[in-house]
């Protein structure tokens, strides 16, 4: 558990636990959600000095619950904010490594859109404290950290001076979620490259697409992606809601204005992340739908084409059934001019039907 003090534009590390909060800023408490069972009476203690309050139980199962979906709730005290972030390659490593799989295969499994793995990254905001529950190694931490902290020394009384520092436990929440929204926003690229890759081989004239398996995996994900992004949103706008209803004590109405403002921020573009997606999925069924509608225009085109070869032999295989009688008194059978004649009336006949359907268009690639 690592603590970090924001006071009047400045920061530092704490060794140890304050007393109160700062009248003029607030206490930032970062731990690792596989460390959280052990420092749990330690945080519990640093709420309620701190905050005012100890942490419920349910909301701590919340906060220990890796596989918890974005969400919103709150008490009298404090909010309670659980968002989902893209899963970098190393953490994607790490689960599969513990499935037997070589190490390498995270990044590889990232590279195809359709692999979207989360983590849950929950934030208890108090009036002058925000307590943050990461997956170990949190990137998004990480950053927060080398950003605000990287010329501050980690002793007692020494500061490091810090412009455009987050000014309330909120400020702070926000603009990591920001950072969290972008990976998505980031994500959209490589979501729309893939995508027009799949779209160039479906209308490829005469493709044989065989990878309609990953192609309904795909549309899974995409779903499971846009159900994702409206659980963010809807936990992103009920804090906005009890922010406006309910704001925060100790800010200038410009803080406050300004906080509103960075909120409704991530919330755009949480949806431009939720629009993107169902972009991507009106695309896809459409080039699904235009892939089998050009199938099936090609078969029609085959269908065409034999249907007039079919007709074009028809009155030859008549014209063969006639002569091949056993009568024993037919015109032309023992005239020594009947073959040719036969020969040359079945030529004239499919000349003259094939010349019929040349002028219709039957006989084309494709139809006009």
């Amino acid at each position: 558990m690592q603590l970090v003090e924001f006071t009047a534009g400045t920061l530092r590390f704490l060794d140890t636990l304050p007393r109160r909060g700062p009248a003029d800023g607030f206490v930032w408490i970062y731990l690792d959600r596989e460390t959280l069972h052990e420092e749990l009476p330690a945080l519990q203690a640093a709420v309620q000095r701190i905050g005012g309050s100890a942490l419920l139980d349910l909301h701590v199962q919340d906060l220990d619950n890796a596989l918890h979906p974005s969400h919103y709730d709150y008490t009298s005290v404090y909010d309670l904010v659980v968002f989902r972030r893209l899963a970098t390659a190393d953490e994607v490593d790490q689960e599969l490594q513990g499935q037997g799989l070589p190490r390498g295969a995270g990044a590889q499994m990232l590279a195809s859109f359709f692999r979207i793995r989360t983590r849950a990254v929950a934030f208890v905001v108090f009036d002058r404290l925000l307590v943050t529950v990461h997956p170990q190694g949190c990137f998004t931490a990480r950053s927060f950290i080398s950003r605000y902290l990287s010329d501050a020394v980690q002793s007692e009384g020494l500061n490091g001076n810090r412009s455009r520092l987050p000014g309330s436990p909120a400020d702070l929440m926000l603009r990591m979620v920001n950072v969290m929204v972008d990976s998505y926003l980031e994500l959209r690229k490589q979501l729309s490259t893939e995508l027009d890759r799949w779209q160039q081989e479906l209308l490829r004239p005469g493709s044989d697409y065989r990878g309609w398996s990953a192609l309904m995996v795909a549309r899974r994900e995409l779903h499971m992606l846009e159900d994702l992004c409206e659980e963010q949103n809807d936990a992103m706008q009920e804090w906005l809601d009890t922010a406006r209803e309910q704001p925060p004590p100790g800010l200038t109405q410009a803080e406050r204005d300004g906080l509103t403002a960075r909120a409704r921020d991530v919330i755009e573009h949480i949806q431009r992340v939720v629009h993107q997606v169902r972009r991507m999925e009106q695309g896809a069924e459409s080039v699904v739908q235009i892939h089998f509608s050009a199938q099936s225009h090609r078969t029609n085109n085959i269908m065409r084409t034999l249907t007039a070869l079919t007709a074009i032999f028809l009155p030859l295989n008549l014209i063969t059934g006639v002569f091949g009688m056993n009568f024993a008194s037919m015109p032309l059978l023992h005239d020594r001019f009947g073959f040719w004649l036969a020969i040359g009336s079945m030529a004239a006949v499919a000349a003259l039907l094939g010349l019929v359907f040349w002028r219709k268009h039957y006989l084309e690639r494709s139809a006009r």
